[in-house]
């Protein structure tokens, strides 16, 4: 895991979560008492064996980042590991972050400045448990660029008809079994792929990526 870096991405706005995000943003909800939801994906890279975090962040960011330096105290940056906020830079463009792909693209400085061979991107506001460490194994056993993790969710749920966006926050189109040749959070209807799940359901995202890196790509 050494060459290996963690883009967490915690700047969404959580606007259909107000008012609980009044005055923070959507990873910074509270969660049972003193924890907040970035706090299910800080447990699930450390248990996996990634300590070397960076906490995208922008909007009202200031609740997040005071827990964080209150709560996450324990990283030793002697022996590698370390946990840093970092807000938009503006290197690349005069924008705030854009999107998840904008994120990554905008702090390839800091990609480079670690020496990061692969970067995994996982998302801030969801609550769930997962090692990491299966879903990175098989990335490099498949050679891949990009892996996505994904969980089967009912068509219903990721397009309902009624949303101005799906209920699940995204969804991919696989025309091929195990491979994805588009991702995207759709406005529009995702239709299920029979060869790679039942027909009544769709592939969701679960906001986990692990790209492989290669110089100043977009």
């Amino acid at each position: 895991m050494g060459q290996t870096i963690v883009f967490l991405l915690a700047g969404g706005e959580g606007a259909r979560l107000y008012p609980l995000t009044k005055d923070r943003s959507k990873p910074a909800v509270p969660f049972g008492g003193m924890w907040r939801l970035a706090d299910f994906t800080l447990s699930n890279c450390l248990h996996s064996g990634l300590n070397r975090i960076y906490v995208l962040t922008q909007y009202k960011s200031e609740s997040l980042t005071r827990h964080l330096y209150q709560t996450w105290q324990f990283f030793r940056p002697a022996l590698g590991e370390s946990l840093n906020v970092l807000p938009p830079q503006l290197r690349e463009t005069r924008d705030f972050y854009r999107g998840t792909a904008d994120a990554v693209y905008q702090n390839m400085f800091t990609i480079q400045r670690e020496g990061a061979r692969d970067v995994v991107i996982v998302s801030g506001d969801h609550v769930y448990a997962m090692d990491y460490r299966p879903f990175i194994a098989y990335h490099h056993e498949n050679d891949a660029d990009l892996t996505i993790a994904t969980f089967p969710v009912p068509r219903a749920e990721a397009d309902d008809g009624e949303h101005e966006a799906p209920v699940w926050p995204g969804a991919t189109r696989a025309p091929e079994p195990e491979r994805c040749r588009r991702h995207r959070r759709p406005s529009a209807r995702l239709w299920p792929t029979p060869s790679l799940s039942p027909l009544s359901t769709v592939p969701g995202s679960l906001g986990i990526a692990r790209r492989r890196c290669r110089g100043r790509e977009r």
